[in-house]
């Protein structure tokens, strides 16, 4: 068996089926095996992948274990030389995955390759992530990106070759077999976000390379899962973070960051407030940034206790 590919779910189902089928297609000239783990999904996702893929494996959590835990579950399972990570709210376009394949093999040296992700407009999404540090953590990302394009490469320069880079996104990744077992699996403290990018961390740190493969491109519709729990899926964002910082930058970052995002956060609510009172809250959209700037406001009081996040979900 030649490829994995591991696609972890949670009330997608209506872009999981099409996932499912661009990525059998786009992987035909490959021998290759797909994977599914259904994270407690309510919506019957479980049951429409039996009835329309019934020769792919598939795992059914009894609730939502998160995207590490039921990723390893997949990694686990998977007979691959290569186990590519697939996000369900994705359709890979032509042939991606032989590309991302074929750069691997063509590069011994690769631990990992992340395709172009691109919205449903054909326009880039960021597919390239730095580690982070309290410039990207602290300050904004697109004027990073813009004043320093080599050291913050991203959507806004037009790649034409494949590129080393920090870590890829995580919605399509490949990984190379012999690199997971020098490094092990995905870490399970992350619940979501921010997982890959300490896989890929750990990875560096043994000797691997990192690649951005810009002609392997990838429409990704992006959060799909998340975005129906918008403010718990903040509040998990935050804790990855935190939790990243605490890992791999020591007690001195994580306390400067812990104070500089409890800043920022309460610079938003206020103006957002000030907005809100000013408009006497008829603009839905504010009113809802409002809710969620509370929500985390509230959660850093009670002093960022795991389980007010998605982890609540389960």
């Amino acid at each position: 068996m030649d490829l994995s590919v591991i696609i972890v779910n949670w009330n997608t189902k209506e872009f999981l089926l099409p996932c499912v089928r661009s990525a059998l297609e786009s992987a035909q000239g490959i021998s290759s095996e797909v994977i599914v783990v259904d994270n407690g999904s309510r919506d019957g996702s479980g049951e429409e992948v039996k009835k329309k893929f019934p020769f792919i494996h598939l795992i059914e959590n009894k609730k939502n274990l998160g995207f590490a835990k039921a990723a390893n579950q997949g990694l686990e399972k998977a007979s691959g030389g290569y186990l590519l990570l697939l996000n369900p709210d994705t359709q890979v376009k032509g042939s991606a995955i032989e590309r991302l394949v074929s750069f691997m093999e063509s590069h011994p040296e690769a631990g990992v390759a992340g395709g172009q992700l691109l919205n449903a407009d054909a326009s880039r999404q960021n597919s390239i992530a730095n580690f982070p540090s309290l410039a990207t953590e602290l300050l904004n990302k697109s004027l990073l990106r813009w004043l320093f394009p080599k050291r913050f490469p991203g959507k806004e320069r037009g790649y034409l070759k494949p590129i080393e880079v920090d870590s890829v996104i995580g919605a399509c990744m490949v990984v190379r077999w012999d690199t997971l077992d020098q490094v092990g699996l995905l870490d399970e403290d992350y619940f979501l976000f921010l997982e890959e990018t300490d896989w890929c961390y750990r990875m560096k740190r043994r000797g691997w390379k990192v690649f951005h493969v810009p002609q392997a491109e990838i429409i990704h519709f992006q959060g799909k899962s998340a975005e129906k729990e918008t403010a718990l899926a903040k509040i998990e964002y935050y804790h990855s973070r935190y939790l990243f910082f605490k890992k791999h930058r020591g007690l001195f970052q994580w306390i400067l960051l812990t104070i500089g995002l409890n800043m920022k956060l309460w610079v938003e609510f206020i103006s957002m407030m000030i907005g809100c009172l000013l408009t006497f809250f008829t603009i839905q959209t504010w009113r809802r940034k409002l809710s969620i700037y509370a929500t985390l406001l509230k959660w850093h009081l009670k002093l960022c206790p795991a389980g007010m996040g998605l982890r609540s979900t389960q």
